[in-house]
């Protein structure tokens, strides 16, 4: 009897896919390419999804601060606000759960993010993070799947348990994010009681052009604290806003959350010899390798005075990037740099950066003119550059030319070129085995068995044991005692 085979992917014109997980880039591991329509397709269409709310990280609350140089940094970076110890800048920062929409209680297991702006007098430099330092898909290909996986079935439009894992089992790059996920730290008892990270490896400049591979890490001074799955299904039906409600009373009440910046540094030559993909986001730097430093303090001490003006027209875009801080070519981060602007240009309108929530406070001298909503006058006339009229031209003598790296090889959809250790397992086990403690050992095997055991078929429950089993045997038998009924 012939195997009937899934129907071939395509296009929305019908053309046949090449690939459904992996961009075009040039060299496995160089920059995308803008002529991969199909990824182009994917991300655009993505974002049109639905309106007015985000498509994800929907429900957030926010408040306003500042960031405040604790430690000279300038061997590594020539980026003006990290510029001299002492120094403050404004940030605006918003909390949100990731696949619940408007609405959905704040406590249910969900990464959290971390969305940071930081209002500098060189432009805005926006840090688009989670609570995780890793993320479940490396390619941004696969991610528009990813969250619909998590969402509302089409059909009944239900949230669908088995839905979720079938995309994890089928992408094990996903482990160690869902170990994250499933541990205790996926139900975090506050905001202000979790980490925040930047996730993605970023690029550090200093003044005299020397290159660095960096992450950003914001530990919690208020400590980490947890629910239980109990305490957070209790608080769901208690008090839906809980979070939302927490960081509001605390700042109101003058009892101000703080964060401590630690870094990671690699130095620049590292990264192509380095025992795994430095550039992967599914895997975090071992410490031991590269340790943390301390840079800074942010402080959040005021809260938003119109939740709609601040909070739900508020934009952040890893696409901004001031001198002295670019891009590295983790292919999730390049995807994003497109894929965020795009989406608030939809949302908001193309006119997003005139809110004073997303305005700059450095002067603004651009050519782009007209649009719904636009209201700053501009410079006037001309509106084309080149011109000869003393209008605003770039001045790279000033400011340098984009930071880079050098790449080669064939145009390729594929995977990061491999190094030594670059397999999905490995962190996840080291995370279940030397991290977690007793307890968080027993948790994370009871809030698995807990998730997997609702609306899963007998061979997806297979498929989730076979998946533990490759993160760690012990707790694949866990799993497995527990999805069988002891």
């Amino acid at each position: 009897m012939t195997e009937l085979r899934p129907p071939a992917t395509t296009t929305d014109a019908g053309i046949a896919a090449t690939s459904d997980e992996h961009s075009l880039s040039a060299g496995p591991d160089g920059p995308l390419l803008l002529q991969d329509h199909y990824l182009i397709q994917k991300m655009a269409q993505f974002n049109r999804e639905r309106t007015p709310e985000r498509v994800v990280h929907a429900k957030g609350g926010a408040a306003h601060g500042y960031f405040e140089v604790t430690h000279d940094v300038t061997a590594f970076t020539k980026a003006d606000f990290l510029s001299r110890v002492g120094r403050r800048t404004d940030v605006f920062l918003r909390f949100s759960t990731v696949a619940g929409e408007l609405g959905y209680p704040d406590t249910v297991r969900d990464p959290r993010g971390f969305a940071i702006k930081f209002y500098t007098d060189e432009g805005n430099y926006d840090l688009v993070g989670n609570n995780t330092p890793i993320f479940f898909v490396k390619d941004p290909s696969k991610f528009q799947d990813f969250i619909r996986s998590q969402k509302r079935r089409a059909d009944s439009h239900l949230r669908d348990n088995n839905m979720q894992w079938d995309f994890w089992t089928l992408s094990p790059e996903s482990a160690h994010q869902v170990t994250f996920l499933m541990s205790d730290r996926g139900t975090p008892r506050t905001w202000r009681h979790m980490n925040g990270y930047g996730s993605h490896t970023f690029m550090w400049i200093n003044a005299g052009g020397e290159k660095f591979w960096v992450k950003y890490h914001f530990k919690t001074d208020q400590g980490i604290e947890t629910f239980t799955d109990a305490e957070a299904k209790a608080m769901t039906a208690e008090e839906p806003d809980y979070h939302l409600r927490d960081l509001y009373d605390a700042i109101r009440t003058g009892d101000n959350p703080s964060w401590t910046l630690k870094m990671q540094v690699m130095p620049y030559e590292d990264a192509a010899s380095y025992r795994f993909n430095p550039f992967d986001l599914t895997k975090v730097w071992p410490h031991r390798d590269y340790p943390l430093f301390d840079v800074g303090r942010l402080v959040l001490d005021r809260n938003p005075a119109n939740y709609f003006a601040e909070v739900e027209q508020s934009a952040f875009e890893p696409s901004n990037l001031v001198p002295g801080i670019g891009a590295s070519p983790d292919k999730m981060l390049l995807g994003r740099l497109f894929s965020y602007p795009d989406t608030h240009r939809y949302r908001i309108g193309p006119n997003y950066l005139q809110l004073p929530i997303n305005q700059p406070k450095s002067p603004v001298h651009s050519y782009n003119k007209d649009g719904a909503m636009r209201y700053l006058p501009g410079h006037g006339d001309p509106v084309y550059a080149p011109n000869s009229a003393d209008g605003p031209r770039a001045a790279p003598e000033l400011y340098g030319t984009d930071p880079g790296w050098g790449v080669s090889g064939d145009i390729v959809r594929a995977a990061a070129s491999l190094h030594s250790e670059d397999d999905d397992f490995g962190q996840p086990g080291t995370m279940y085995r030397e991290v977690l403690d007793d307890t968080g050992r027993d948790h994370l095997a009871t809030n698995i068995v807990g998730h997997a055991a609702q609306d899963t078929t007998p061979d997806m429950k297979a498929r989730v044991i076979e998946y533990w089993r490759s993160v760690d045997p012990a707790l694949g038998a866990a799993v497995a005692k527990g999805l069988n009924g002891g």
